[in-house]
C-alpha cells in the first residue's frame, strides 16, 4: 500500500489522481471530495437518516419490557415523578442497578418530564441518539481519513447491523447510546485538537469524556483508542517518530485518570450491589476461555447476525473450541502488527476491536450473561474499518470500485432487511423472551421473565409452567420460586396456599434478604386469614427495603383490616410518596381519608387517580359522593 502522504506538500507538486468516487488512488480521499461537497455531504446525511428511520420507526408503537425497563424507568419512583432537584440529587448519588451513571438517569427523566410514561417516545429518543452518533462516526472518519465512500458504508453499517439493535430497541440500554454520543464527540474534538491545539478544545474533549463514562463506564478504554488513530489515520506516531510516544502518552493523562476513577468507582458500586460474580461460582479459567469464545463469536455475528438474543446464559464450563478461538485471536494479533506498517488500518481496527471490548469481555463477570450484542456498539467499528479498507485496498480499477458500491449497497440493504425482522422481537416482554428462549437452551432467566409477562397478562398457568421451568433449570432461582407461589396464590388451585407457603419458606432458605419473598409471604397469610403474621411479613419487607411501595400498601391494608386507621393512613402515605402514580394506593389512602372526615385530602387523592387513570370507576364514584352528589366539598 502506498504510504499515507503527509498533511502538507510542496508548492507546485502534483496531488495524488483522484478516483470517480472521490478517494485517491492511494487510498485516502482527496482534500474535498468532487463536485459541490456541501450538497454532498447532506445527501449523505439523509441517507444515514433515512436507513435508521427505516429500521427503527417501528420501535415508537413498542411498550417498555420487563427486563430493566421497570427498574430504569417505568416502575421507578425517583425517574417517574420527573426532574426535581431531589431526583437529581439522587442520580448522582445512588449505586442503584448496581452502577453509577448519572447522565443516563437524567436522561430519563427529562424524557418523563417531555412525555410522561410514553413508551414510543422512550423508544424515539434511543433513536435519536443512535442516529446522532451514526453521523457523529461519519464525520469523525471522514476528517479522520479523508475516505468519503468508506466512512459512509462504515457509518451505515453501525446504523442497521443487526448486533447494534439491542443497544437501540431497548429503552433500558438509553446507557449505550448516550455515552458513546459523548466518546464520539471527544473523538471529532480530538481530531480538531490535534490540527489546531488550544487549551479550550482539550478542556472540551476531557468533559466530553467524563459525561461518556457517566453514562456508562463502558469507554474507559477510550484513552487507548485516541493513541490507535495517533498512529493511524492521524499518522502522529509512525515507526520513524517513536520518540514521540512519551509526549502522547502524556496528552492522555487526564483521560487516564478518569479512566482510573470511573473503574475504581464502577468495581465498588457493581460489588456492594451483589452484580459481581466470584470466582467461585464461574472461575478464572473459564472467564478467559469465555472470553476467547466471546471474541471470535462477535466477529462471526457481525459477518452473519442470526439467532441473536437479548441473554445468553453464562456458563461455568465453556466449549474446548475456545483453544482454537484463542490461537484465531494470536494469529491475528500477530498478523495485525506485522502488517502495521504497511496496512496499518488492520492493527488500528483490530486492537480498537480487543481494546474497547475488555470492560464487557467476561474477565470481570458481572450479571448472568456469558456475551451481549450491546456490547459491540462501539467495538465493531474496528472491524468494519478492516473491512471497508481492505476490501478497497485489493479492488483499485474502477470496474472494481463500481463493484464495491453495488456490493456494499447489497450488505446494507440486508442489514436493514434482518434489522427489521429482528426489531419486532422487541415489541412486547412476550415476543422479546420467546424468541430469546427459541435461540438459546438453558436459559432459567428467559423462562423467568417470560412466566412474569404471560402472569401479566392474566395466563397464569402458562407462566407457571415456565417458572417451574426456571426452577428445574436452576433450583436455587430464589426470585422464580417467590413468583410461582404469587401465581399459585392467583390460580385457585386446590392447596396452591400450602403450596405456595412451601415455595416462599426455600425462596427464604436461599435468599433471607429478599423483600419481594417476605412481602408474598405476607399475601399468602393475609389470604389464610393470619392477620399478625400478616403484618410481620410486609413490615420485614419494608425493613429490608424501604422503598417497596408494594409492601407498604399491603401493610396498610393490613393495618387498615384490624381498625388501625391511622397507622394505615401512614403507611398509604409512604407508598404514594415512594410512587406518586401508585393508583391502588391513592384509592386506599382516599377512601380512609374519606372515612376519617377528611374530605379535601381524599378529593385531592382520587383527583390524582383520575388524572392518571381517567376511566377508573372506583375514584369517579367517591368523587361524584365527595363533591357532586353529596353536597360542597367541607
Amino acid at each position: 500500500m502506498t504510504r499515507q502522504p503527509r498533511r502538507t506538500h510542496k508548492k507546485g507538486a502534483p496531488r495524488e489522481r483522484a478516483t470517480a468516487d472521490g478517494e485517491s488512488a492511494a487510498g485516502k480521499s482527496s482534500t474535498a471530495p468532487l463536485g459541490k461537497p456541501a450538497v454532498r455531504l447532506r445527501w449523505i446525511a439523509a441517507f444515514l437518516i433515512g436507513i435508521n428511520l427505516l429500521v427503527y420507526a417501528p420501535v415508537r408503537n413498542y411498550d417498555f419490557v420487563n427486563y430493566d425497563d421497570p427498574e430504569y424507568v417505568a416502575k421507578n419512583p425517583h425517574v417517574t415523578g420527573g426532574l426535581s432537584w431531589d431526583a437529581v440529587t439522587w442520580a448522582f448519588t445512588t449505586g442503584h442497578q448496581a452502577n453509577w451513571h448519572p447522565l443516563t438517569w437524567l436522561s430519563h427523566m427529562v424524557d418523563v418530564q417531555l412525555f410522561g410514561l410514553n413508551p414510543g417516545a422512550h423508544h424515539l429518543t434511543n433513536v435519536l441518539l443512535h442516529t446522532a452518533n451514526t453521523l457523529l462516526l461519519f464525520w469523525v472518519l471522514l476528517q479522520m481519513t479523508g475516505a468519503l465512500g468508506r466512512s459512509v458504508f462504515i457509518a451505515a453499517l453501525f446504523a442497521v447491523h443487526p448486533l447494534h439493535l439491542e443497544s437501540v430497541a431497548w429503552i433500558a440500554e438509553r446507557k449505550d447510546v448516550l455515552s458513546t454520543l459523548f466518546g464520539l464527540l471527544t473523538l471529532s474534538l480530538y481530531v480538531r485538537y490535534t490540527r489546531q491545539p488550544s487549551a479550550t478544545r482539550y478542556a472540551a474533549m476531557v468533559a466530553c469524556f467524563a459525561a461518556s463514562l457517566m453514562a456508562k463506564p463502558m469507554l474507559v478504554t477510550l484513552p487507548f483508542v485516541l493513541l490507535l488513530v495517533d498512529f493511524w489515520p492521524l499518522g502522529r506516531m509512525t515507526f520513524r517518530r517513536q520518540n514521540n510516544l512519551l509526549k502522547l502518552i502524556l496528552e492522555k493523562v487526564p483521560f487516564l485518570i478518569l479512566a482510573a476513577i470511573s473503574s475504581v468507582v464502577t468495581f465498588v458500586v457493581q460489588q456492594r450491589g451483589g452484580a459481581m460474580t466470584g470466582i467461585d461460582v464461574i472461575p478464572i479459567s473459564s472467564r478467559v476461555a469465555n472470553a476467547c469464545m466471546a471474541y471470535s463469536t462477535y466477529a462471526c455475528k457481525m459477518l452473519w447476525p442470526t439467532d441473536l438474543a437479548v441473554l445468553y446464559p453464562a456458563v461455568s464450563v465453556v466449549s474446548n473450541w475456545w483453544l482454537a478461538a484463542a490461537s484465531g485471536i494470536i494469529v491475528i494479533t500477530i498478523l495485525a502488527i506485522w502488517a502495521a506498517r504497511r496496512r496499518p488500518y488492520i492493527a488500528v481496527g483490530w486492537f480498537w476491536y480487543l481494546g474497547t471490548l475488555v470492560p464487557a469481555i467476561g474477565l470481570v463477570q458481572v450479571g448472568k450473561q456469558s456475551m451481549a450484542d450491546r456490547y459491540t456498539y462501539l467495538p465493531l467499528v474496528g472491524l468494519f474499518l478492516i473491512v471497508a479498507f481492505g476490501v478497497t485496498e485489493m479492488l483499485q480499477s474502477a470496474q472494481a470500485r463500481r463493484f464495491l458500491w453495488i456490493s456494499g449497497g447489497i450488505v446494507v440493504a440486508a442489514c436493514v432487511l434482518q434489522s427489521r425482522a429482528q426489531i419486532q422481537n422487541w415489541s412486547s416482554s412476550t415476543a422479546l423472551w420467546e424468541h430469546t428462549l427459541r435461540v438459546t437452551t438453558g436459559n432459567s432467566l428467559a423462562h423467568f421473565n417470560l412466566g412474569a409477562a404471560l402472569e401479566n397478562e392474566g395466563k397464569t398457568e402458562s407462566a407457571m409452567n415456565h417458572y417451574a421451568e426456571a426452577l428445574r433449570i436452576r433450583p436455587d432461582y430464589a426470585d422464580a420460586h417467590t413468583n410461582l407461589a404469587s401465581a399459585l396464590m392467583k390460580s385457585g388451585k386446590p392447596n396452591a396456599m400450602d403450596e405456595a407457603g412451601r415455595h416462599l419458606a426455600e425462596a427464604l432458605c436461599i435468599d433471607p434478604m429478599s423483600a419481594e419473598a417476605y412481602n408474598a409471604f405476607g399475601l399468602n397469610n393475609a389470604l389464610r386469614g393470619k392477620i399478625d403474621d400478616a403484618a410481620t411479613h410486609f413490615s420485614e419487607a419494608i425493613r429490608l427495603k424501604p422503598e417497596f411501595a408494594l409492601a407498604h400498601n399491603n401493610l396498610g391494608s393490613t393495618l387498615a383490616n384490624r381498625g388501625r386507621l391511622d397507622e394505615a393512613i401512614i403507611e398509604y402515605g409512604q407508598a404514594v410518596h415512594i410512587d406518586p402514580n401508585y393508583v391502588d394506593a391513592h384509592k386506599n389512602l382516599g377512601i380512609l381519608l374519606a372515612k376519617k372526615g377528611k374530605t379535601n385530602d381524599a378529593v385531592a387523592h382520587f383527583s390524582e387517580v383520575l388524572r392518571i387513570n381517567s376511566s377508573d370507576a372506583v375514584a369517579r364514584d367517591w368523587m361524584d359522593k365527595l363533591t357532586g352528589k353529596n353536597g360542597a366539598t367541607r
